[in-house]
């Protein structure tokens, strides 16, 4: 992921030297973003894929769930929301896109329907890339500890920005701590292992570095890793891959949904 052009150039700077410093640890990573950020200065806005996000997508995950619709479980969702909300204020942070040193926390529609997966599918393994300030990791904290059973499992690099790592999962209190494993370092790296070690993952969200050769290695590896289940991807309109891979796995109901504010679009694939 590359340092947006509204950062603050002291943003930029702090974020450039994460980055040579994440080059010399993972090469192909530090790469791959490096080709992203080269494109961004060539191009005067990033490039986008034109999905079309379905006004029902929220319906037709319900009905890919099994699950009555409209939500029952809608209200306990604003309440949490209302909480990771109330928690940011009281610690002077603010919420939204580019309010994390110029990336976007979790997006309340995105958060939505991890909320609703996470709740009726009753996962018992849960697996996302990218914590950040751990809005999306909250939610599914919050629809395990509803279920009362179930972890959730974390892949992230340190903030390539030093200066946000005490916001690093800020959003997740102590009391559901002790379901949530953090795992340092890229997916690059630590998915195939992590995978390997929980066998099978009912619940996959990606939000970490949005580079199409990422979320097509992330996507593959995760659905590899379930027999039934949900991946949930934040942004897929920054590059091809959630629609190639949609198209290669037919049989797989696949939902493309917009962002609350319509500036972004995340996918779905419910596999039965």
């Amino acid at each position: 992921m590359t340092p947006p052009p509204s950062a603050p150039l002291a943003g930029r700077l702090r974020w450039a030297a994460g980055a040579a410093r994440l080059t010399l640890r993972e090469p192909a990573d530090g790469l791959d973003r490096a080709l992203v950020r080269a494109l961004r200065f060539v191009r005067a806005a990033p490039a986008r894929v034109p999905y079309e996000p379905d006004p029902d997508w929220e319906s037709r995950l319900h009905r890919s769930l099994g699950a009555d619709w409209p939500c029952p479980l809608e209200r306990p969702f604003r309440r949490v929301w209302l909480e990771i909300e109330t928690l940011a204020a009281f610690d002077g942070l603010q919420l939204g896109r580019g309010a994390y040193g110029g990336w976007d926390d979790a997006d309340p529609a995105l958060a939505r329907a991890i909320w609703c997966a996470a709740t009726h599918l009753r996962p018992r393994v849960v697996l996302e890339t990218g914590v950040a300030r751990g809005i999306s990791s909250r939610v599914i904290l919050e629809a395990l500890d509803r279920s009362g059973e179930g972890g959730l499992w974390s892949i992230d690099i340190p903030a390539l920005d030093a200066t946000l790592s005490s916001q690093t999962g800020a959003a997740v209190p102590d009391r559901l701590r002790d379901r949530w494993t953090y795992v340092s370092g890229t997916s690059r790296r630590r998915l195939p292992g992590l995978l390997a070690e929980l066998g099978e993952i009912d619940l996959f969200v990606h939000d970490s570095s949005h580079t199409e050769r990422n979320l097509r290695f992330e996507l593959t590896r995760a659905w590899e890793h379930m027999r039934r289940g949900v991946l949930i991807a934040d942004d897929i309109d920054r590059n091809r891959a959630f629609g190639d891979f949609a198209r290669e796995h037919p049989r797989a109901e696949a939902i493309v949904a917009p962002a609350a504010d319509g500036r972004a679009m995340f996918g779905i694939v419910v596999k039965r």
